[in-house]
Formats: C-alpha cells, structure tokens, sequence
C-alpha cells in the first residue's frame, strides 16, 4: 500500500487467535496542493470501473487524468461516473459537495462533473482486493449512492489525502501485552509441569 492508504486493519489479540478488522475510521489528512487529491472526510467510499466491467470501492482519492483527460485513480481505473477535463483547462477546483469545477483558457469557468460517495451498512463486511481497493459482499450489504456532504456522507476536500488511520503505538502496545500474555501462561504451564513432577516423585 503507498502512504495515502486510508483503512486501517486493527489487530485484535485474543486468548486463542488473533483476529483482523478492517477500520473504515478518519484518518488525518494531509495537504498536497494537486487539485486532483482528493479526501473524504467522514463517511463514504469512491466508486471505480474494474476492467472486468466490475465496480470497487476505495478512500483513497490520489487521482489523476489519463491522456484522454478522463479522471482515474493511480491504478487507472475510472470513476464508475466518469468525468472527464477538457485539455484546455487552466485550473481544476473540487467542491465539497464533489462538483468538479474548471477554469478554461478563455476565462470561463464550467462543472466538468459530479464525485458521488457510497456507503455499507456494514463497511467491514467488504472484501479487499488490494491496492486500497474493496468488493461488495453479502456482509457489507448493498452500497447507498449519496451527495458528498449530505444525509450522513462525508464531504470532499481537494488538494489533500487521508493519510492510514493506523496507530503504529496502539498496535505495537497491544502485541507487547499479548507477548507478556503469553510469556506469563508459558510460565504457569511450566510451573505446573514442575510441580506435577515434584508430587509424581513424591509418590515413589
């Protein structure tokens, strides 16, 4: 994953097994000045074409233009809704409310088109793909179309990236507690074995 890879998966240490959650939480942004970095912040996913014909979902909002001007995604893959820019475009400004606005040559300003967020009723349910990419599943339940900023869905902000919303300090906490966890059960257990030999000895 590059540094813009905005879900995190939070490894839970239990009494048996360690268990992997995908976190759909913020991550902090961070300002880059490319008008085409896109963040969302609050709820909601992109949605982008699969060559397959497919559609995957990502929060990770490092776009580009491809040479026919279409917005794509680091990888290639268009916007589900695709929006293209016009070559002669001097400016490009995103609006919060994912209206994508250009500034042409001749001084006019134009909408060139319209970012749509998605949402899961449950979020974790999504399968990864990889390269910051996930797949509807049963468990994630259908996705919700909405407008960025509007009933629940979070708003755009261009020019920044979500940043991962990991924690290196939680996580490297919680794997030290798990190791004294299990040093201190290894020590019990051989401490038991000890004393069980102690008393089978005792017995002759």
């Amino acid at each position: 994953a590059n540094a813009e890879a905005p879900t995190g998966l939070h490894i839970g240490y239990g009494s048996r097994l360690a268990t992997v959650q995908k976190l759909f939480t913020q991550g902090a942004l961070q300002q880059t000045e490319q008008p085409l970095d896109i963040a969302i912040e609050g709820s909601g996913f992109f949605q982008v074409s699969l060559p397959d014909g497919s559609n995957a979902f990502t929060r990770d909002g490092s776009f580009k233009l491809d040479n026919t001007g279409q917005v794509v995604t680091n990888n290639g893959y268009p916007l589900s809704t695709p929006v293209t820019i016009s070559t002669d475009a001097t400016g490009i400004d995103v609006e919060n409310d994912g209206s994508i606005r250009v500034q042409l040559a001749d001084g006019t300003t134009s909408v060139a088109g319209n970012i749509q967020l998605y949402d899961f009723v449950n979020p974790a349910g999504l399968k990864p793909l990889g390269q910051n990419l996930f797949l509807e599943t049963t468990a994630s339940g259908t996705n919700i179309a909405g407008t960025p900023g509007e009933s629940g869905f979070g708003k755009l902000t261009g020019g920044a990236l979500e940043l991962s919303n990991v924690s290196v300090v939680e996580e490297l906490i919680a794997m030290i507690v798990s190791q004294r966890a299990y040093e201190v059960n290894s020590k019990a257990i051989s401490t038991a074995d000890e004393m069980m030999q102690t008393a089978s000895q005792l017995k002759r």
